[in-house]
């Protein structure tokens, strides 16, 4: 049974003239605009993406928490499926781009329901397939994987353009595509299985080229304008600083407190997938290919967590209790676990999903174009919101959209 705990944050206080007049513009850049940026935005990941997939495949499953509250409380006041308080990353994309939250694919029957594109993101799901690491020796039970989501795609073509695929050909060219984030459980499920690191680390080209023919795959089909997230620093996900807890000073960045080999591993993971990109983009000279750099917008709010409201920035406000708000004995919704008063205020939502607060700083940075490579506000030029956002140059402080 939940139970409710205070938790003490930063007093309020009154925002100086400055700071009004900078968090009206941004809130007026982020308001649904007149026209769409894009006609549609189809999505692809795992649970950091997930809008609501999840339910429609393990609602009967009572285990699962992310399927009642407090998930969801800070922004729907209800679980609708997403692994976090309130909203991901992908509803301030289409937000910002004028549209509505991207509908998973799974609540949809018609045609009409994906009027404005579709999400595949499933929580728990991998890059690759289970068989790849069940040939490696490493355990793991049926899961969904970007092999499935891309098959759901297949057969939401077939739904949009029923007489010829051909039909689908304008709307490829005209549709974003997030693809990811996604391979962050084929290293979070044998961490947890204690797989060694050594073992895990090897994996990392094999879930790279996966995203990469995926990637490739959409393109053939008429992509012409795809965001491919790289990892988050998974050295600050609150779970992991408890179970990987060390007695070595050495071992923690002194700037943010998150364990330095768990997030080298992340940037290793990063710069082959850039490589990859780079690679592509030479290939496919008439497509735009974008790097959302998760990793480099999320260290922005452990290295200045006061810029973005937050004060607890290595601690998740649902969870255990303990440093990081996490326990071996209770987790988010799940057994005798606590809730903070203010979830704005934690980095981590459960221990391993970020909160909205977090969601919306990364957001913020990849939609001004600080985090993305190329630049999102200069690919999608005609988007006068993003322009607006790719001006502000001393943005920080994030308020209620």
């Amino acid at each position: 049974m939940a139970s409710s705990a205070s938790v003490s944050g930063r007093g309020g206080g009154l925002l100086s003239p400055a700071a009004v007049l900078l968090a009206l513009a941004v809130a007026q850049a982020l308001g649904a605009p007149a026209a769409p940026c894009v006609p549609r935005v189809f999505s692809f990941g795992d649970s950091l993406a997930d809008t609501g997939n999840f339910p429609f495949l393990y609602g009967n499953d009572s285990r699962e928490p992310a399927l009642r509250t407090p998930y969801g409380e800070t922004f729907f006041r209800r679980a609708t499926g997403r692994f976090s308080d309130g909203r991901l990353i992908v509803d301030f994309i289409a937000d910002t781009m004028g549209l509505p939250f991207v509908r998973p694919y799974l609540s949809g029957r018609t045609a009409e329901d994906f009027a404005s594109g579709a999400n595949f993101a499933v929580g728990g799901a991998m890059a690759l397939a289970p068989d790849f690491f069940r040939g490696r020796g490493v355990p793991m039970g049926d899961r969904m994987h970007l092999g499935v989501e891309m098959k759901w795609f297949h057969d939401l073509l077939d739904l949009l353009c029923p007489a010829d695929r051909a039909d689908c050909t304008g709307m490829m060219n005209q549709s974003l595509f997030l693809v990811g984030e996604i391979g962050g459980n084929d290293y979070n499920i044998p961490l947890l299985s204690r797989v060694p690191f050594e073992k895990i680390r090897t994996f990392t080209p094999s879930v790279v080229a996966k995203i990469s023919s995926t990637v490739t795959e959409l393109i053939g089909l008429g992509a012409k304008t795809l965001v491919v997230p790289g990892n988050l620093p998974i050295g600050c996900v609150p779970n992991y600083l408890m179970i990987f807890k060390s007695d070595k000073k050495e071992d923690y960045d002194p700037e943010t407190g998150c364990l330095r080999w768990m997030n080298e591993f992340s940037k290793y993971h990063n710069r082959l997938l850039i490589d990859e990109l780079e690679k592509l983009r030479n290939l496919h000279p008439g497509v735009s290919i974008i790097y959302a750099d998760y990793y480099g917008a999320a260290m922005e709010i452990y290295r200045s967590p006061e810029q973005f409201g937050i004060d607890h920035p290595l601690a998740a406000c649902c969870g255990g209790g303990g440093p990081y708000g996490v326990s071996m004995t209770a987790r988010c919704g799940y057994g005798e676990y606590k809730v903070c008063d203010d979830p704005q205020k934690y980095g981590s939502w459960d221990g391993f999903h970020p909160s909205e607060a977090a969601y919306k700083g990364i957001a913020i940075g990849l939609l001004r174009g600080t985090y993305t490579q190329p630049s999102i506000c200069t690919t999608i030029s005609s988007c006068p919101q993003l322009t607006e956002l790719g001006s502000s140059v001393e943005y920080k402080v994030l308020y209620d959209l």
